[in-house]
Formats: structure tokens, C-alpha cells, sequence
């Protein structure tokens, strides 16, 4: 499409200048003389097609020098840029089925990532330990990871995802130190070593874990927390009685609501289908 920049004769009342455009519709702009001089420096690139910045072309209309919209244009070559969709994790979730049969790997202490090896079943540590049993509450939590952007549970603990920030990675390892522990009412508040923990003692535990929280947190403070609504990966939900969160497709939580498991205590358990009658937060940049 070609632009033509043409002068108007002087007029006895008013002097303008006419920019048309070569439009089905025969769309023409009338422009204040005093626009003239900005445009007769451009006369050639209004004659080429109005590639530039003096008059540019799109689906809204013709813009002029200074519009925002004509530099933008410009700057990329006449093709608005293409806005960044952020791929948030899901809060909420039809169904309570978190089976996973993927891969799965573990971040060995030096670092390198390895395949995970489950831990023996009961009878095999029964032979192993004399009939003595070993809690998972006590046996040391491996670092698991799994492809993509969805945490996966893996015999009751998470699995964080590798394409994740190392923050919420830290946080989903975390919370797997929690899981085996009983709720304790007020436990993760005095200390955040505590032989059990309560819903809000759970959510700060698991965040202290990125250094995300400098002292635990109750309920009614998680309200104010943080940025408002869910992030890309993490939502905090609180009221003045419970709190809960969900980060990267799995829910850290003490209630068993929702759960086909009812365990009691913090667990990783499936999303719920709605969260209503909670405030809705997540930790800035996540």
C-alpha cells in the first residue's frame, strides 16, 4: 500500500495539508498547517509506502511522527511486537489424580542430576533393619526433579520441575522436609525446627527454604503477603483460620480436604476445584 503526501492550495480560511491513504475506503486525515514542515522532510518515505517514522499505516489507521504507536512500528520494522504470554501453573484442578509415570531424576550433592532411585519397599527394609521401622518423617529427602513445568508427586513427596526458577525449587524441597510430620497447632512459629507444624508454620517453612521469609508467618499476616492474586508458579491462600499453598501444580497444605488420601498433617495433595473464601497472594517475581 502507497502513501501520497499532497499540499493544499492556500485556502482564505484555513491551510491545511491532506495525507491520504491508498484504502479500500479512501480514508483521508486532514492535518493543521503547522504540521506541514514535519512532514515535507518525509515526502519521500510517505511516497515509498509510509515506512518510517513521519506516517505509518496499521490495522488501527494512520499515525503520526510522534505517536508511541509509529515508533514501535518503526523500530521493528513496521510489525508490532508480539506480547510474552506467561504460562501461570493452575491452582485449581478438576480431579484429584496426580499419577505420574514420567521420568524422574535427583540432584545428587555435588550437583549433577542423576536418576532417582525409589527407596526400598517396607518388606525390604524390614530385612534390612531387623524389623525395625524407618519413618519417612526422619529419612533424609532426595532432591527430586522432573521434565517440564508441573511438579509431579513421587511417593508422597514433590518432584520439582526443571524448567522452574531455582527459588521455587527450593521451595518445593522444602516443603518435602515436612512431609511425615503431625500438625501441631502454633508448630513452625517458635522455631522453625519443630516436631511438627501447623498450616501457616508449613507455608513459612516452605518459603524460608528460598529465603523468601526472614520469621514465620500466621495466617492473617499471609493476607498482606507478598503481590495480590496468583504468580506464574506459586498462590498463597489465607484467611483469618487457615492458609495454604499451591506451587506449581501441587498443594502444600495440613487440611485433607480434597485429598482422597484424608492424611492428616502437611501434605503434598492434589489441587481443589476452587479456593473461595480465601485472599489470594504469591511471593514477588514467582
Amino acid at each position: 500500500m502507497q502513501l501520497r503526501l499532497i499540499t493544499a492550495p492556500s485556502l482564505p480560511k484555513a491551510r491545511t495539508i491532506t495525507l491520504l491513504a491508498a484504502t479500500a475506503a479512501g480514508m483521508a486525515l486532514a492535518l493543521p498547517a503547522g504540521a506541514l514542515a514535519a512532514h515535507r522532510s518525509h515526502d519521500a518515505i510517505a511516497a515509498a509506502g509510509g515506512t518510517g517514522a513521519a506516517a505509518t499505516t496499521g490495522t488501527t489507521g494512520i499515525t503520526g511522527a510522534a505517536g508511541t504507536a509509529t515508533t514501535e512500528l518503526a523500530a521493528t520494522g513496521g510489525v508490532l511486537p508480539t506480547p510474552v504470554k506467561i504460562h501461570r501453573a493452575p491452582i485449581t484442578s478438576r480431579t484429584p489424580n496426580v499419577v505420574y509415570t514420567g521420568p524422574v531424576y535427583e540432584l545428587a550433592p555435588g550437583g549433577e542430576t542423576i536418576p532417582y532411585e525409589p527407596p526400598p519397599t517396607p518388606s525390604a527394609l524390614d530385612a534390612a533393619t531387623g524389623g525395625a521401622v524407618v519413618s519417612i518423617a526422619v529419612q533424609a529427602k532426595p532432591d527430586l526433579l522432573v521434565p517440564g513445568r508441573t511438579a509431579r508427586l513421587i511417593d508422597g513427596l514433590a518432584a520439582a520441575p526443571m524448567e522452574a526458577p531455582a527459588a521455587v525449587q527450593k521451595i518445593i524441597w522444602a516443603g518435602n522436609q515436612l512431609i511425615g510430620l503431625p500438625y501441631i497447632y502454633g508448630g513452625g512459629h517458635g522455631s522453625w525446627n519443630s516436631p511438627g507444624y501447623d498450616c501457616s508454620g508449613s507455608v513459612s517453612f516452605a518459603l524460608h527454604g528460598a529465603d523468601l521469609l526472614p520469621a514465620p508467618e500466621d495466617s492473617s499476616e499471609f493476607e498482606s503477603f507478598g503481590g495480590k492474586g496468583p504468580g506464574e508458579w506459586i498462590a498463597i491462600f489465607a484467611n483469618g483460620g487457615h492458609a495454604y499453598m499451591t506451587i506449581a501444580g501441587l498443594r502444600l497444605d495440613t487440611s485433607p480436604v480434597d485429598d482422597p488420601t484424608n492424611e492428616q498433617g502437611p501434605r503434598w495433595r492434589p489441587l481443589r476445584p476452587e479456593n473461595h473464601g480465601f485472599v489470594v497472594r504469591h511471593p514477588l517475581g514467582l
